[in-house]
């Protein structure tokens, strides 16, 4: 039972540090979330992570936002614990993200569950999203569309992102490129024209981001890294793109669930029709 003594409505919401990760993963495992603490750590790195204490301990509820410039911002890992549910702390923790990244457009992806809460503080479905998981069925071989990425192609990745992306991730890609299992680009004439990333926070490898020109060369991005990637593999699947949906089920990937991407503010910056893939939900 919740404290009679917990106010949910003016608790202090504070900014948390890596010190209370712990208090996050155990809030987490409240929710059956599993615990990736690769992931955490880089949201604790790029982006701002707001809490409510629990008077009884730990954290009676968390919130991820990350600001991309003053243009777009994600937000994700919104989560109450199951005993101070319903009484007003996710939307608290909710409006209190979006006012201090203050960006125009604010993105996320919500589970049904989470939905309501959403549109009730102005959020809009923008589209929905189908994440896949299994192991991959053999990619044919081929000759590949793109290269391994070296620290020389920062730069013109960093463009093409800007343009499609809309916003700067300059922190949030170079962190990735450290990281990632496998990071490829697409050469052009005029430069690189398409990028992505197979990186695990987990056993499960995300292919993720995907950024190219159009939806073959996107296409071949993802078999290309994933000729490159052992194991379980994971594909958010924007629903805006039939096309990867279908290579996914095709390759023998499953539908694990569904979440409806939903922005608040102005219209997502940028040529999203070049956005094949977010680097995590909880990012953009």
């Amino acid at each position: 039972m919740a404290s009679d003594a917990f106010a949910a409505t003016t608790a202090p919401i504070r900014r948390l540090t890596l010190e209370d990760m712990p208090a996050c993963f155990h809030l987490a495992t409240d929710r059956d979330w599993p615990i990736e603490e690769k992931k955490w750590r880089l949201l604790f790195e790029i982006g701002a992570v707001y809490g409510i204490d629990d008077p009884a301990g730990g954290l009676a509820g968390m919130v991820v936002c990350t600001p991309y410039g003053r243009e777009v911002s994600a937000i994700g890992m919104m989560v109450v614990a199951r005993r101070h549910e319903r009484r007003g702390l996710g939307g608290r923790l909710m409006r209190h993200a979006i006012e201090q990244a203050g960006t125009a457009t604010t993105w996320l992806t919500a589970t049904a569950f989470g939905q309501p809460l959403y549109a009730k503080l102005g959020f809009r479905v923008a589209s929905e999203m189908t994440t896949y998981m299994g192991e991959i069925q053999p990619v044919p071989q081929g000759e590949p569309i793109s290269r391994r990425a070296t620290e020389t192609d920062l730069p013109g990745i960093l463009a093409l992102d800007g343009a499609a992306f809309g916003a700067p991730r300059k922190e949030l890609l170079t962190r990735l490129m450290g990281r990632a299992e496998v990071f490829r680009v697409i050469d052009s004439p005029g430069g690189i024209t398409g990028f992505g990333a197979s990186w695990r926070s987990t056993q499960t490898a995300c292919l993720s981001p995907v950024v190219a020109e159009d939806m073959d060369a996107a296409l071949g991005l993802f078999a290309d890294l994933a000729r490159d990637t052992p194991g379980r593999v994971r594909v958010d699947a924007d629903h805006r793109f039939p096309r990867l949906r279908a290579w996914a089920e095709a390759h023998g990937l499953q539908n694990s669930f569904q979440t409806a991407v939903m922005i608040y503010g102005e219209p997502l910056p940028g040529d999203r029709a070049r956005v094949f893939a977010p680097t995590m939900q909880a990012l953009g």
